[in-house]
């Protein structure tokens, strides 16, 4: 195989990872809080050719002196951009959107492997009941929606009626005439590329932070106590996906037309090995 089908065959694969999280973020459009990834590419191992023992020649050159022959690109970082997406007006008493960037909602997620801690972006929630008069905050996928010491928000009694108070504060009215007033557990991801997808519009810690060489505590802060303060929440409202479609579907067809490339110089290469082998 020649340098130009090894070059082609490499930039083909890594071409594809990229259709891929395209692919991804636009069939992720109308997911609430969604936040897209923009991905970039870096060359790969490249040699160099010294064809100038005599450099005097070339002293007024303005190219680079020698010959770079490289192997291809490669997905060098596949980025998740925090933009705020457009704000939807529901009226829903149990729909909260995050105005901040970097904040996100705490829940638990139930794996084979045991409870996870999950951030989400997500904030329509909904009541499951758990028996004994009792009802369980949840996501719409059925998830555990946490507290400030990441308890599970269990509300005692049938609700009326739901207020959000200042600093992330949800006040329930229940029927008995009571009120219980629960601190929703949020966070501030300040190192968000380290977070891991893990379906389910969910974010999740990596399981090698120390073969990262980070902390959970250098990506992400709770926001309990005054830290509170920073909270910024909207009650009836939800926060839409910050992809674009029509910049994600120009970037499809941009990769239509890089891969397509890409084949065509393996086919060219394959009819110049052809020729050169017919020669006798």
């Amino acid at each position: 195989m020649n340098r130009t089908m090894i070059t082609a065959t490499n930039t083909l694969s890594q071409l594809q990872k990229q259709m891929d999280i395209a692919s991804h973020n636009l069939s992720n459009v109308s997911t609430t809080g969604y936040k897209r990834r923009e991905t970039s590419f870096s060359e790969m191992l490249v040699q160099q050719f010294n064809n100038h023992p005599n450099e005097s020649p070339e002293i007024n050159r303005m190219t680079p002196a020698g010959i770079r022959q490289g192997v291809g690109a490669k997905l060098g970082q596949s980025q998740m951009v925090a933009d705020l997406g457009s704000l939807n007006t529901t009226n829903r008493p149990l729909d909260f959107a995050l105005t901040t960037e970097g904040q996100y909602f705490r829940v638990l997620q139930q794996t084979e492997n045991g409870a996870s801690l999950r951030f989400t972006r997500d904030g329509a929630f909904y009541l499951t009941p758990t028996g004994q008069n009792e009802n369980m905050l949840v996501t719409s996928e059925g998830h555990a929606v946490l507290d400030q010491n990441n308890n599970p928000i269990i509300i005692s009694g049938d609700a009326s009626n739901y207020k959000l108070l200042d600093n992330g504060r949800l006040q329930v009215q229940l029927n008995n005439g009571g009120s219980q007033e629960i601190d929703l557990g949020i966070s501030l991801v300040r190192k968000p590329q380290f977070l891991e997808q893990v379906g389910g519009n969910l974010l999740g810690l990596p399981n090698d932070l120390a073969a990262l060489n980070v902390t959970a505590a250098d990506i992400y802060t709770d926001l309990n106590g005054q830290m509170s303060n920073g909270i910024a929440l909207s009650q009836g409202m939800l926060e839409q996906s910050n992809v674009d479609m029509g910049k994600e579907m120009t970037d499809i067809m941009n990769i239509q037309r890089s891969y397509q490339f890409q084949s065509r110089s393996i086919s060219m290469a394959d009819q110049m090995m052809g020729l050169i082998n017919g020669i006798r």
